[in-house]
């Protein structure tokens, strides 16, 4: 598995020949400006919810590319009736089968709707299945005993968690959330985008270490083998 970190909660997961977009926010992201948008493939696009910071770039990259949408049910309507493939409509708890493995969605707690302020469903986040690996994106979430369940059912090789706190855990909380879930690496997201979401790299670093946990802060546009 290939990660590629292009800022915010966007990620390309390159995996079993399949090539899959996380929460695309790349062209109003200034930490974001050196990414060739238009050059991004992707055969699949995961959406963990409506909001604007993670979704304002999936048309362009779906009309792109011709990638396949998967996420919640409603989320997925609003894009189908703009034109693009929304293929994959599922609900907590469902899982599909793809080329490439499988993927789950799970609960993530945190609010949702579009940019229109159209109901966006429920957020959601992914258990990704693949190459005999586990990788666990979290989307934007609050700390939640739902994942204890996650930490239950899977061996997690990596866990995609959100670390700028305000909007979705800080640290402490992602360090509990990795226990919970069994997660020894944590690759963080959503900090650095936006002023209150902006984090002290050495300190979330040594909180990571205390805690005996791996946390990964990739630098935009930089790729990592998992």
């Amino acid at each position: 598995m290939n990660l590629t970190y292009y800022g915010h909660a966007s990620f390309l997961l390159e995996t079993g020949g399949s090539k899959i977009l996380f929460d695309p926010f790349i062209r109003p992201n200034p930490l974001a400006k050196d990414i060739d948008v238009a050059a991004i493939e992707a055969d699949y696009i995961f959406l963990s919810h409506g909001h604007g910071d993670h979704v304002a770039d999936t048309v362009e990259i779906a009309q792109n590319t011709g990638a396949d949408l998967l996420g919640m049910v409603e989320l997925l309507s609003w894009f189908g009736e703009k034109g693009l493939k929304a293929t994959y409509q599922m609900n907590l708890g469902g899982t599909v089968r793809l080329p490439f493995g499988t993927v789950k969605l799970v609960a993530a707690a945190h609010s949702s709707s579009l940019p229109d302020g159209s109901y966006a469903g429920l957020a959601a986040g992914f258990i990704i299945e693949s190459e005999g690996k586990t990788l666990y994106f979290a989307g934007d979430t609050a700390l939640t005993y739902d994942m204890k369940i996650i930490g239950e059912r899977y061996k997690l090789d990596a866990a995609l968690l959100p670390i700028g706190d305000h909007f979705t855990m800080g640290i402490d909380d992602a360090l509990v959330a990795a226990d919970w879930t069994g997660a020894g690496k944590i690759v963080g997201m959503h900090f650095d985008t936006f002023p209150p979401i902006a984090i002290d790299h050495a300190d979330a670093q040594a909180k990571a270490s205390a805690a005996g946990k791996e946390l990964v802060l990739m630098k935009v546009g930089e790729t990592i083998t998992l």
